[in-house]
């Protein structure tokens, strides 16, 4: 009596997890110890999916351990990897569990990049094995009913899960096995199969019969919900699976209703209520008989018949020859009541007990988004702090060049060349001179032209896949479902388009730089030359002796000491600040396993602030005190003017020595904006590489899903159903007279009788029957082949008629007339078994199947003989193409 269901597995096709895995942890982790670790992760997981998915799975524990193993890691996986269309693109295909396909093609798949149909599809096949092992437990043991009641419990969650997650996990139509009715009716069957456990041990552990009863009652309860389910669902009745399934819930039903019934007699014989007694067993009985004439071939309860019956009998002849108590109506009868001590199992991750998260140490792609953000804050900040420094600097000696210092102080002699324009001259040959600016320019446009290229490329990729997909969009409309390029590609196109407006900025400020370089690019060679040849540059002039030993100068020697004393300072913490390195990994970790969620900006705008809260401080210190210097510079060098004497020598040597100072800082300037802009392009390559690679693959992926769909298009057009119209066949088609129309070169089969009939047309005259014709057709039964007893000559038909033979009524499709010959009796075809019709199914002659009746044109049709009832379920009908 025990038959159970289980559910099918669902198939997948291969897929390699690690690439795709590997790929994304060498873009955002840095090389070393933890990024190769993570990557042998990325390995074990694909090794893993290919245990639990690529291969036939055994009905046993440790199989379902695996496919759980699987699911866990999943679930550990999806934070901190960006599983999507356009950035980790896996494309998972998974086949209906449940679809036999056809003759044309496979069955139903669904190809998705998405882990939530990932985890939907895995959590699937948990409950649907956890159902098989179920259904594997030997029921006669403690040990095997606790086995079956726990699995049946599981797999009733795993279903309840699917249905209140697959739509959101997909944001798309699934597959029907997965769609929330499908698994919201498996859930119900495999709750009603762990109640039934659960009354299977009560009747095995001789529990009370009010208790028995009750469990019972519940059983048939959630068995009838899941028959209601199935009936009444739209989708669900023209699904091969619950098409078989549809019998056993209605079987298993009528059981359990009949144990609760029987068990509650037993209550009612003990109170003494004889009656109750037998209305309940009738009742029971009623409810078997039933089982066993429509479903007798999917559960046999014979046994349980006899002891229903045999309770019966007895409970008759007691109340008839002793208690005489009055039989209630069915409707008169108490309700049974219920009791569930089933529920099903909450989905609570992890679900294995021997789980190991593989990407322990990989932290969540929320802490991951956090951590940049914060490292872009922090950049920032230290970005902001070292060009305020800079700038300074560079006002600094702006003033300084201007006011020719300090090489004013130190042209004594007024011939030579002062001390601090040797000492620039010999730190711009070092650093190579105008040579090195030279090659520098030159090299920037290679590097630009070489980030354009990988761009172009990246945009141009995308470009063709988008107009293949927009190509195919138009020819296929509606059947081409898959999520649009152009809207796929937003996110890409959006960072090509940042990449771009980077370029073009990078481009003015090579240009600002080569014209600054032009401006200047004669005084700094002046500074590349040889001391004597420079000194021959600059003109000569009156030597100022009488200012050496005064009060100024000794003051501007001072402040311009106190400036560069600044100036290295400041040196310094630009270093400091550059090296400050704070993991904030842990805090947001922290924050994510209490609240659940980072308020990042909250969060790193404190940590910032007690970083760098000090070095923003002695910057600004620093720029209020080169302010003061600056300010008392100025006025001891107006002091320092009046002293001085002034003519045309003088003028014209001061002004060489301070352009002189002003080349030097330029040079150094420009060699250092020549150097970040290589670096700057340099950096943006491996960029543009990545944003590449990111373009190829979700390209390629994409390529994939596209000859995938439609390869699936193909089939399912070529196992669309085509309808042609079916010409009335020749032999029916003759004419009054007799004459026979032309021969086909083809033949025309026989038309089908599907649907309503038309209304036949109105009766000819009765055709003249002999005497002896008549006797032998009213001996044949109505619908069967009459064969006629002895050959008799053929009358002439009446007018308006093509019969044949008019003696006999043929049931059966007659084939082109046979020649006969004098002194040679006519063709005595022989009678066919009933539903034979060579013509209906071309080649594939199919027994005991229906076929049209034939009738003489204008003849009514001959009724059809009346099929006996076939019992519930009857079975589907199948169009032949």
């Amino acid at each position: 009596m025990t038959n159970f269901i289980s559910v099918q597995l669902k198939k997948a096709s291969e897929v390699d997890l690690a690439k795709p895995l590997c790929k994304f942890i060498q873009q955002s982790y840095p090389g070393g110890d933890a990024q190769a670790e993570h990557c042998r992760a990325a390995e074990e997981l694909s090794k893993l999916r290919k245990s639990a998915l690529g291969r036939p799975l055994d009905k046993h524990e440790s199989a379902l351990e695996t496919l759980l193993r699987y699911y866990d890691q999943l679930c550990s996986i999806e934070p901190k990897f960006p599983f999507s269309e356009n950035q980790v693109c896996v494309t998972f295909t998974w086949k209906d569990a449940f679809d036999k396909g056809s003759l044309f093609g496979g069955s139903a798949k669904l190809a998705l990049a998405s882990l939530g149909y990932e985890k939907t599809c895995v959590l699937f096949n948990c409950g649907a094995l956890a159902s098989q092992i179920a259904a594997e437990q030997n029921l006669d043991n403690d040990e095997g009913l606790k086995a079956a009641a726990k699995h049946y419990q599981f797999a009733s969650g795993a279903f309840q899960h699917i249905k209140d997650t697959v739509l959101s996990a997909l944001n798309r139509e699934p597959t029907v096995d997965i769609s929330p009715d499908t698994v919201g009716t498996l859930s119900l069957i495999m709750l009603a199969q762990a109640q039934e456990v659960f009354f299977l041990k009560a009747t095995r552990d001789k529990m009370k019969d009010a208790i028995i009863a009750k469990l019972a009652n519940q059983a048939a309860d959630y068995y009838g919900d899941a028959y209601k389910q199935c009936q009444y669902k739209d989708t669900l009745p023209k699904y091969f699976y619950f098409q078989e399934v549809f019998p056993v819930l209605a079987a298993k039903h009528c059981i359990m209703q009949a144990n609760a019934e029987y068990h509650q007699s037993i209550l009612a014989k003990q109170q003494k209520r004889f009656g109750e007694e037998i209305g309940r067993l009738q009742h029971a009985a009623d409810l078997v008989k039933t089982v066993s004439s429509r479903y007798d071939e999917y559960i046999n309860v014979k046994d349980l018949v006899d002891k229903i019956n045999r309770a019966l009998t007895a409970a008759k002849k007691d109340n008839d020859f002793i208690y005489h108590d009055r039989v209630p109506d069915l409707k008169d009868l108490e309700s049974i009541g219920k009791a569930s001590l089933v529920k099903s199992t909450p989905v609570v991750v992890p679900l294995s007990q021997k789980f190991t998260d593989l990407f322990e140490k990989m932290v969540p792609l929320q802490v991951q988004q956090s951590v940049s953000v914060y490292n872009q804050r922090k950049a920032d900040l230290v970005n902001r702090l070292i060009a305020q420094m800079r700038e300074a600097t560079n006002l600094a000696n702006g003033v300084l060049a201007s006011l020719n210092l300090p090489a004013a102080i130190e042209d004594v002699s007024g011939d030579t060349v002062p001390q601090s324009i040797l000492n620039k001259s010999k730190s711009v040959i070092e650093q190579g001179g105008i040579q090195t600016v030279d090659q520098l320019i030159k090299d920037l446009p290679e590097l630009l032209q070489r980030n354009k290229e990988i761009l172009d490329e990246s945009l141009r990729l995308l470009d063709e896949e988008e107009n293949t997909d927009n190509d195919l969009r138009t020819k296929f409309k509606e059947r081409w479902q898959r999520t649009p390029s152009n809207e796929l590609y937003k996110p890409l196109r959006a960072e090509g388009t940042n990449y771009q407006s980077i370029l073009n900025k990078a481009v003015q400020a090579d240009g600002q730089v080569k014209e600054r370089y032009q401006a200047h690019r004669d005084t700094i060679a002046l500074l590349c030359k040889p001391e004597s040849e420079l000194n021959a540059a600059i003109p000569s002039a009156n030597p100022a002796k009488t200012l050496q030993g005064s009060e100024v100068v000794n003051v501007l020697r001072t402040l311009l000491a106190n400036l560069d004393e600044v100036k290295k300072e400041r040196e310094q913490l630009e270093n400091d600040l550059k090296s400050v390195n704070f993991d904030m990994t842990s805090k947001f970790l922290t924050a994510l396993a209490q609240d659940g969620a980072i308020n990042e900006e909250a969060i790193s705008v404190t940590e910032l602030d007690r970083i760098y809260g000090s070095y923003t401080q002695k910057v600004q210190e620093s720029l209020k005190k080169q302010e003061e210097l600056l300010k008392n510079i100025q006025n001891a060098h107006q002091e320092f003017s009046k002293m001085k004497q002034s003519n045309n020598e003088s003028n014209l040597r001061e002004e060489v020595l301070k352009n002189l100072a002003v080349a030097n800082d330029n040079f150094v300037e420009l060699v250092a904006n020549l150097k970040e802009g290589t670096k700057f392009y340099n950096e943006l390559t491996e960029i543009l590489l990545k944003f590449q690679n990111k373009c190829s693959d979700i390209v390629f992926a994409r390529k994939t899903e596209r000859d995938e769909l439609l390869k699936d298009l193909q089939q399912s057009i070529a196992r669309e159903p085509s309808a042609p119209a079916i010409p009335l066949p020749t032999y029916q088609a003759t004419s009054a007279g007799g004459a026979k129309p032309a021969a086909s070169s083809t033949p025309t089969p026989a038309p089908r009788t599907m649907g309503t009939k038309p209304q036949p047309p109105a009766r000819p005259p009765p055709p003249v029957i002999s005497a002896s014709s008549s006797s032998s057709s009213a001996s044949a039964p109505s619908g069967t082949a009459a064969a006629p007893a002895a050959p008799a000559p053929s009358p002439t038909p009446p007018p308006g008629a093509s019969a044949p033979a008019a003696g006999t009524a043929p049931s059966q499709a007659q084939g082109p007339p046979y020649p006969t010959y004098p002194g040679y009796p006519g063709y005595c075809q022989m009678p066919m078994p009933m539903g034979y019709n060579p013509y209906m199914y071309g080649q594939y002659n199919l027994p005991y199947a229906p076929s049209p009746v034939y009738q003489p044109p204008g003849q009514a049709p001959y009724p059809a003989p009346q099929q006996p009832g076939y019992p519930f379920p009857q079975q589907p009908y199948y169009s032949q193409q």
